[in-house]
């Protein structure tokens, strides 16, 4: 059951990646420090997106910012902050679909919708973000997979180096944990990829229902824990 909710965030940061990349033509939306490598590519050939992909970051972090500050407010009130801010990504995904569907397609990321329809997907992922680190921190990263995989090879070393038997019950389970993150996330991309083809703007409305499924899994983990 734990490991449910990490897996459906995985598929929804690969989803909002590759989604947001394809539609919003070149903007990362998960890994938002990559939009480093394309805005520095726009620049170079003159391509378009460089508003938008100069303001990820800075979206980014003030999404962040903002997520923390009202976590503290939540917690004060007694309030649970993980499933308020799953409520809140989810309001910002039907606002991202929504937009898309009213003034999608995008033709210059740089306008002022398909700004608008970016920098709410940026910072629904930065939510997701914060919200794993304060209190997912013990499951695998949901969005970039860069140190996930690094740390694969290196249970994967270790197997096949040979460890005491202890030691290698715990890092098959980390590894199995970790894999499946990176497939997850990985499946994620090619979802978004296969619906963009065939739907193009509407692909964002997937959105919605991976944070409906995400709200409902945190939903059973509470009750579970409530019967413990």
């Amino acid at each position: 059951m734990r490991w449910s909710l990490p897996a459906v965030q995985s598929l929804t940061a690969g989803y909002a990646d590759t989604g947001g990349f394809l539609a919003l033509k070149g903007l990362f939306t998960s890994h938002v420090t990559g939009n480093f490598v394309t805005l520095g590519a726009a620049l170079v050939f003159g391509n378009s997106g460089a508003l938008a992909k100069t303001l990820a970051l800075p979206m980014f972090c003030l999404a962040v910012l903002v997520c923390r500050l009202f976590a503290f407010r939540l917690k004060a009130a007694d309030r649970p902050p993980l499933r308020s801010l799953l409520k809140l990504q989810l309001l910002l995904f039907l606002v991202v679909a929504g937009l898309a569907a009213w003034q999608g397609p995008f033709d210059d990321p740089d306008s002022g919708w398909a700004l608008l329809v970016g920098m709410t997907l940026v910072a629904a992922m930065a939510m997701q973000n914060a919200a794993h680190r304060l209190h997912l921190a013990h499951t695998p990263p949901s969005t970039v997979m860069t140190g996930t995989t690094t740390q694969i090879m290196l249970d994967l070393a270790e197997i096949l180096h040979g460890v005491r038997p202890e030691v290698a019950a715990i890092t098959w389970a980390r590894l199995e944990r970790l894999s499946v993150s990176v497939a997850v996330f990985g499946a994620g991309c090619g979802l978004a990829a296969l619906i963009y083809t065939h739907l193009g703007k509407w692909c964002f409305c997937t959105l919605p229902v991976l944070g409906l499924c995400t709200l409902a899994l945190r939903a059973e983990i509470a009750e579970a824990d409530t019967h413990k």
